[in-house]
């Protein structure tokens, strides 16, 4: 049987593999933020997003505990997402610059968003096993994402996650001195593709000043580039 996202949806939606993971969203979703406490909570494990033909796949660390574990959509709802989609409608790759849940009306154009991992991990850390757990998720998206062209890690999470799903959809390995750092981009497939390296748009690098927002517009028109074509 052939492998559509709906399906990869329906199972990573109902998916309950990781007992730590299962009881921190779900706890999360009963409590609540303050700020949201008149919000239903989505609680569950978040699915990949966007288009099936895009030609640029944003990769990411795991959900927001009261981000997209509370609006049921990667990297909306929380300042991350704030910071990330100002910068996709900017440049052609989302519908509006605010992403504040599943019923928005926000579609991504020539994007596709996911993540390393699908459940709000405590801490933002999730562990070895549920990584190893997730993993055949992205795998599975990754195979029918053929358009692909970008490859774009948000944080060093990411970056790992891709440096290990390539070579098992066609790519060849990259080099083992391959390293992560904002703005750095390899070469892959031949030089027919590119991995392009981000620190991820959380809180914390915003605030300090580590990701301002002229370090995001410029992986982006860095992403446009390559994808238009020009030199």
């Amino acid at each position: 049987m052939s492998d559509t996202f709906a399906r990869i949806e329906r199972e990573i939606i109902r998916c309950r593999s990781c007992p730590r993971l299962v009881e921190y969203r779900e706890k999360v979703a009963r409590e609540k933020r303050r700020a949201y406490r008149n919000c239903e909570y989505w609680g569950r494990p978040v699915p990949g997003f966007g288009d099936p033909g895009a030609r640029l796949v944003l990769v990411g660390l795991a959900p927001g505990a009261h981000g997209s574990n509370r609006t049921g959509r990667m990297f909306t709802g929380d300042a991350s997402g704030d910071t990330l989609f100002e910068a996709l409608h900017a440049h052609g790759f989302a519908s509006s610059p605010e992403a504040r849940g599943r019923e928005d009306g926000l579609e991504l154009r020539d994007c596709f968003i996911t993540a390393a991992v699908r459940c709000a991990p405590p801490g933002n850390r999730p562990l070895r096993d549920e990584h190893e757990r997730c993993f055949p998720f992205l795998l599975r998206e990754m195979r029918l994402l053929r358009g692909a062209r970008v490859y774009m890690a948000l944080g060093r999470v990411g970056f790992d996650a891709l440096r290990r799903v390539l070579p098992m959809i066609g790519m060849e390995p990259m080099p083992s001195a391959s390293r992560f750092g904002h703005g750095t981009a390899f070469p892959i497939d031949g030089g027919r593709r590119e991995l392009l390296c981000s620190y991820h748009p959380s809180r914390q690098n915003t605030q300090t000043g580590r990701l301002t927002r002229g370090m995001v517009h410029a992986v982006f028109r860095r992403v446009r580039r390559c994808l238009d074509g020009a030199s």
